[in-house]
């Protein structure tokens, strides 16, 4: 990332928030809001240099691999989490196949991950606070629509793995926009672990000044 953007690692350094939030501090330009998430074989990135509220800027992003974990039957893992859901929320999983009400959570999960990842508070603040109508596409803090926000969905299929995935990025303005869930959007960069790791060493790598 810093190499795509021109700035040497020597001119760099990690700074934290109040709140212990990472960001990317830089000599010569804007600091660079980051954050990390991964989940099973799938590692993700979401930065951005910044627009509102810096110096991490609130970016945040989650993932996860749409699945029941271990033996655990679908109302069961639900409940492991239903404190943290709203009414409307515990509503729209039911009623609908076990398939569809799976996908439903996921995307209610990852945005109550990334939007509050994007917050920088912390493990502390309350998931239910945050709810998600996927029927509805809207997303409302304690009761409210939150402003200025930018939510990003994606999915990616890692052979027959599925994951989803919310990038929430505050960057000001009135109103909130939330994309449709969309298979690689042209903002999503995707490698698989080998072409990562060679492109890297091939742009890294000290260059042969003879």
């Amino acid at each position: 990332m810093l190499n795509e953007r021109g700035i040497p690692l020597n001119d760099m350094s990690f700074a934290t928030t109040d709140t212990g939030k990472p960001y990317v501090s830089c000599v010569t330009d804007p600091p660079i809001a980051y954050n990390v998430t991964h989940d099973n074989a799938l590692i993700a990135l979401a930065f951005a240099p910044g627009r509102v509220n810096g110096p991490a800027f609130n970016v945040g992003i989650d993932v996860m691999k749409v699945r029941v974990p271990g033996r655990q039957d679908f109302p069961a893992f639900v409940e492991t989490f239903s404190d943290q859901l709203t009414a409307l929320e515990r509503g729209l999983l039911r009623g609908v196949p076990q398939e569809e009400a799976l996908r439903r959570f996921f995307w209610m999960w990852t945005m109550k991950e990334a939007y509050t990842k994007a917050l920088g508070l912390g493990l502390g603040f309350d998931f239910s606070r945050v709810e998600f109508d996927v029927v509805g596409n809207t997303v409302r803090v304690d009761g409210q629509i939150p402003q200025g926000w930018w939510f990003g969905r994606f999915v990616i299929q890692d052979g027959q793995d599925t994951y989803e995935g919310v990038v929430a990025e505050l960057v000001g303005g009135d109103g909130t926009v939330l994309t449709p869930e969309t298979e690689s959007p042209d903002w999503l960069h995707i490698f698989d672990a080998a072409t990562f790791t060679e492109k890297t060493i091939q742009e890294l790598q000290p260059h042969d000044s003879t």
